[in-house]
């Protein structure tokens, strides 16, 4: 019987994900006393104490005067769409990818006619373009498919919080059917993935002529480890085939993106054969490309505000950091929101220097605040090593030597390798770690090796915040990575 693909066996005995409750801070009330000792009351009369707004001669603003000032404040920013680095911009507005934006429209335009489009794999570095072009040509097809009447849909699901290929196969059908204006009439667990395939395949058929399922970042969808083909191939193998088992009417073409450039090595025999896509390759966007981007996006605020210096330093950061458009756009806009506040009337050098610090440490923040002490412990040791070294980067086999480190030193569990690995390629989704599968000779074997978006330094320090990695010593840690990075060379 096929049962639902659920992820229950997906940890080691050993180990916990749940990070333990916060321990809550207690703080003393000062009390006031005589030269004995003995407590007393404040001897003051209150009406003979004024708040420091009476004593300056001001009154405070309620909530809602204070919301209404700044309503009616012009402010710095235009039109804050143009500064969300997932909104989808018209085609004048993108640039630095001409080709890759040819390539994806020719390809996908036989949909405009009786035709399947052909299955793509769009694959390069976060933040260089490869969703943002997708979805921009899938709404020009369904712009021009609506005036000739034919049912186009683009059936989009981002696979990185999707465990099981049961929780996919139910988000494609949630959002097929929200793409159709209809309800899924199966429910998400409790039920064999079959009947998921059967309640989109009925969608599909029954709302649309032709669909595109962008399936990004597909690698993080690995799904149950006793499986012997990842998540993922199976994904690609049931679409791909749907339409030879006329399990679908609807031409289907599926757009596969992913960070990962050698993705279709992992992909099983059976999905290769039956996937064979196009391959779109997009690289990292140079500084001249980001300023391009950026001031295609400068609109975005009121004319004459943005200093001449903030759009070539903004990209100068962003180029960086592996020439990420997500992070350039980011920083014009804290910049912006951080001129705001502080009641300056330009843009300038100043608030981009300060967003660059805000974005980094907001990031790195936002991360390691929402992931177990297991994922900090992973990603504590790989920025260990990766701070060490000359490039930055960080094997995967050192930094689990480093975790084990760590691991026996606050008495905790232990993840074996394969664990660990896998907990750092979680962590991709968040930006702050890339990987590449590398090998340094047939003696080495194969490894993972990670560079981080962020200075590995930032990344340490903020994560010596919690209670538990502050007490382990950073000294300590460094030279157990230095003895690991003698053993390895």
């Amino acid at each position: 019987m096929d049962t639902d693909d659920t992820d229950s066996s997906q940890r080691e005995s050993r180990t916990s994900e749940s990070d333990p409750p916060e321990q809550a801070e207690l703080s003393s009330e000062s009390i006031s006393t005589d030269s004995s000792g003995s407590d007393l009351p404040d001897s003051s009369d209150e009406s003979d104490t004024a708040t420091p707004e009476e004593s300056s001669g001001t009154e405070s603003q309620s909530i809602e005067d204070m919301l209404l000032e700044f309503d009616q404040q012009e402010g710095l920013i235009r039109d804050r769409s143009l500064l969300d680095p997932n909104y989808v911009v018209e085609e004048d507005r993108i640039v630095g990818r001409d080709t890759q934006l040819q390539k994806v429209t020719k390809m996908l335009r036989v949909a405009l006619g009786d035709n399947r489009p052909p299955n793509l794999f769009l694959y390069g570095p976060s933040g260089t373009g490869k969703s943002l072009i997708t979805k921009a040509v899938c709404k020009n097809i369904s712009s021009i498919c609506e005036s000739r009447d034919i049912q186009f849909g683009t059936i989009e699901v981002n696979c990185q919080d999707l465990d099981t290929l049961g929780v996919a196969v139910y988000e494609l059908t949630k959002q097929a059917a929200d793409e159709a204006g209809v309800d899924v009439q199966v429910p998400k667990h409790g039920v064999a993935t079959k009947e998921k395939w059967d309640e989109l395949y009925r969608i599909v058929n029954e709302n649309f002529d032709s669909v595109v399922f962008v399936l990004d970042e597909l690698d993080m969808l690995v799904g149950r480890r006793d499986k012997k083909e990842p998540a993922f191939s199976r994904l690609l193998y049931q679409l791909s085939r749907s339409g030879a088992n006329d399990d679908l009417n609807a031409y289907l073409s599926v757009v596969a993106i992913s960070n990962d450039t050698r993705l279709m090595e992992s992909v099983g025999s059976r999905a290769h054969s039956s996937f064979t896509p196009e391959d779109v390759h997009f690289d990292d966007y140079d500084a001249n490309q980001l300023k391009a981007i950026l001031r295609r996006r400068k609109d975005a605020f009121h004319d004459g505000v943005v200093n001449e210096d903030v759009i070539p330093l903004a990209a100068a950061f962003a180029a960086q950091t592996h020439g990420d458009a997500r992070k350039a756009i980011d920083l014009i806009r804290v910049a912006g929101e951080l001129a705001e506040r502080e009641g300056d009337d330009h843009v300038g050098e100043k608030h981009v220097r300060e967003a660059q610090d805000k974005v980094e440490k907001n990031r790195v923040l936002e991360v390691v605040r929402g992931i177990s002490t297991q994922k900090k412990l992973c990603l504590y040791a790989t920025a260990a090593v990766a701070a060490e070294t000359e490039d930055g980067s960080a094997r995967s086999t050192t930094g689990y030597r480093v975790y084990q480190f760590l691991t026996d030193t606050i008495d905790t569990d232990q993840y074996h390798q394969e664990t660990y690995v896998n907990k750092m390629k979680e962590l991709t989704t968040y930006s702050l770690v890339d990987f590449e599968r590398r090998s340094h000779g047939p003696s080495s074997g194969m490894f993972l090796e990670f560079q981080f978006g962020e200075r590995p330094d930032t990344i340490l320090e903020t994560l010596r915040e919690d209670s538990r990695l502050e007490m382990v010593s950073s000294n300590e840690v460094e030279t157990v990575v230095h003895a690991q990075l003698r053993n390895r060379n």
